[in-house]
Formats: C-alpha cells, sequence, structure tokens
C-alpha cells in the first residue's frame, strides 16, 4: 500500500515526499525532492508530551490535569506512538499501565528528563523534510518573551538526541527565540504567523520585521510569510499565537476564530482579523477558503480573570482532529461541525480542556507531532 504527499509551489522546483507503507517494516521513505516544513496533517510518526508533575504550575490541580492528559493520550496513543517527556517515568508508567487499554499502552515511549512546565508545543523541536531525513530544529524558549522560567525545557530537545529516541539531523537554532505555536505552515511554502507575537518584546527585540521574516524563510524553507496583524485572546500569556486564532487546513483552508457577539471585548480584534484573512491570496493567487470556529462563552478562573479558551486549538493526528470543548454543547457542536467541514477526510474527536484553559493553554498548547519518521 502506498501513500505519496506532493508538496508544490510558485517556483520551479517540484517538492514531493512518498511514503510506502510496509506491512511489517513500517513507513519506508522512496524519494525526496527538496526541503520542506510540513503541514501538521502530513503522516506523522508520532506525538509528543511533556507530562505535569507537582513540580509544575499544576501542583494546584494535578489530579484534574492529569486525568485530562490520560484522556488525550488514550486518543492519540489509539491512533499512534506517543512519546511522554517526564522527570517521573515510573510513576507516570504505572498510571498509564493502569488506564489505558493494553494496545494504546503499548504505543507509548519514553524520555527522562527534568521539566520546569509542560507545553511541548512551544518548547518541542520544529522539524523539517529533507532529502537526507528529518532535519529537527532547536529553537530557544525563553517561557514566551521571558514571562516563566524555562531552562529545563530549553534543554529538552538535547536531552532526547542524547538518549536516541528520534530519527533526524539536530540543527542548532538556540540564538533565535520561536515557539511552536507561533507559526502554521501549509506544506507548500507559506508560513502564517502574527506581528503581535513574533515582533514582541523579549523575544528577538534586536531583530525587526523584516530581519525574522529573512531568518523564518531560512530556516524553515518557506517561500513567504502571511502576517496577521489584528486577533488577541483575553488572558493570553503568548502574545497572541497564531494557533489560538487561525490555522492552515487541507485544500488551501483556514480555519479561524469569528466572534459574533458585539458587546464580547474580542469582537472588534477578531472583526479585524477575519478581513485580513479575505485579503490573503495563495500562491496561485486565488482567495483561502475560509472556515469560521465560534467564539466560546466567557470562562473566568477564580479570580474573575477571563481565560483564552478557543477552539482553533486543535491537533490533527493520523486520521483524527482532536478538538477542544469546554462543556458547552451547543457551541461544542458547532465547532466539531466546522472542523469536520475544515477536515473531511478526518474523524472529529472533542476533549474537555477545561482543565487545561486553567493554565491559559489547551489541547494543541499541550503537544508536538513528529512527522514520519522521526519518532522512532
Amino acid at each position: 500500500m502506498g501513500l505519496q504527499y506532493k508538496v508544490r509551489s510558485s517556483s520551479t522546483l517540484e517538492r514531493w515526499y512518498e511514503l510506502r507503507f510496509e506491512e511489517v517494516n513500517g513507513p519506508e521513505q522512496t524519494e525526496i525532492r527538496g526541503t520542506f516544513l510540513p503541514p501538521e496533517w502530513f503522516p506523522q510518526s508520532g506525538v509528543q508530551f511533556t507530562w505535569p508533575h507537582a513540580g509544575t504550575d499544576w501542583c494546584h490541580m494535578l489530579e484534574e490535569v492529569t486525568d485530562c492528559y490520560v484522556r488525550m493520550a488514550y486518543e492519540i496513543a489509539s491512533r499512534e506512538p506517543l512519546l511522554i517527556v517526564t522527570p517521573e517515568r515510573t510513576k507516570v508508567e504505572t498510571l498509564l499501565k493502569e488506564k489505558l487499554p493494553a494496545q494504546a499502552f503499548a504505543q507509548i515511549r519514553w524520555a527522562d528528563c527534568p521539566t520546569d512546565d509542560t507545553w511541548a508545543r512551544d518548547h518541542g523541536f520544529i522539524t523539517l523534510i529533507d532529502e537526507t531525513g528529518p532535519l529537527l530544529l532547536d529553537f530557544c524558549f525563553n517561557g514566551w518573551g521571558k514571562k516563566f522560567s524555562a531552562d529545563q525545557d530549553n534543554r529538552i530537545n538535547r536531552s532526547l538526541m542524547k538518549q536516541g529516541v528520534l530519527n533526524g539531523t539536530y540543527t542548532d537554532h538556540l540564538d533565535f527565540v520561536l515557539e511552536g505555536g507561533s507559526i502554521e505552515s501549509d506544506g507548500h511554502g507559506t508560513l502564517l504567523t502574527t506581528s503581535e507575537c513574533l515582533l514582541s518584546a523579549n523575544r528577538n527585540d534586536r531583530l525587526n520585521r523584516a530581519d525574522i521574516e529573512e531568518r523564518l524563510k531560512s530556516f524553515l524553507h518557506v517561500e513567504r510569510v502571511l502576517w496577521l496583524d489584528h486577533g488577541y485572546l483575553s488572558g493570553d500569556d503568548t502574545d497572541s499565537h497564531i494557533d489560538t486564532l487561525a490555522r492552515f487546513c487541507p485544500d488551501q483552508t483556514i480555519a479561524y476564530v469569528k466572534c459574533e457577539d458585539r458587546t464580547d471585548e474580542h469582537y472588534e480584534a477578531l472583526a479585524r482579523m477575519e478581513e485580513q484573512l479575505r485579503t490573503f491570496r495563495t500562491l496561485q493567487d486565488e482567495p483561502y477558503r475560509l472556515v469560521a470556529l465560534p467564539m466560546p462563552e466567557a470562562i473566568f478562573d477564580e479570580d474573575g480573570q477571563r481565560l483564552p479558551a478557543t477552539y482553533a486549538n486543535f491537533l490533527v493526528v493520523n486520521g483524527a482532529v482532536l478538538m477542544p470543548t469546554y462543556h458547552q454543547p451547543a457551541l461544542d457542536e458547532q465547532a466539531r461541525k466546522a472542523l469536520q467541514k475544515a477536515f473531511p477526510q478526518h474523524e472529529v474527536v472533542g476533549i474537555d480542556c477545561r482543565p487545561l484553559i486553567r493554565q491559559h493553554g489547551s489541547l494543541h498548547c499541550c503537544t508536538m507531532q513528529f512527522p514520519v519518521p522521526v519518532l522512532k
């Protein structure tokens, strides 16, 4: 059985990546031309978690968030391998052996490593596909502009290479701050990001927009960068990560958060974001197909601060889209239908992410996917 994933661009080079699935030996690379940043729906070898523990900000609600991680682990490991990074392997292994079916538990890989927190999206490798094999790009993670401690998280990638759990060539970009949640790739040479995040203070403030764009094109092998200049979520620590606002989907589609309530504090900024999205064009100079995601009803923490709940923080895995839900049945279902429209070939599965949003993140923030054939 074979699967071919083609990547075309406006340049004369046609880049493509072919996978052949062998019944016994698993995925086999047959031919690659060029270097590219795959989209999230590219065939995956697995997903990374960085597991919560008492030394993280989850300490006051550890049992609740652990239950959420167990549910996410089940949905991922039922479909593909799952790499769990943790300083407490024995404890987590005992828990998951009890909670997960044997077939899902057998899909788990382990890496022993000290950690500050759990946001694998932002401290994990960003992976390129190249003729020579995967390129594992290690960027600096500095706690979203030095807001939080991140020294241990910033060393996780180097530890993974030493432990030999990944296939690929390590590439050092630790002199440049970049989080996985701040960029979106369509796999065809276009990168989507927000100016609020990438131009924020305490990340790469010695560089201007042109400098940063030049580095993104060079490091990530993309042809262009689309900058969103509007849109935010109250309570967001990331300075408007793109994965909370707008996401690339297959077939030149962008799923984005739309606010219908004119009295909501987000209405104006998200309306301007929608207007800008309508001006964007594909490399073939065609408008993107836009799919609107609803705005969840406001969720507040114990101090009355609004939390950045969003349906845009979904994760694509092999054969499925895992989407956050917030115990708002009508809106959860509306979001599910919208994502089914954006991903008609995938199953859309909801996961209650109310515990995650209490630390100002959601499902996508907790995970980092590895394209084939990175995870051993």
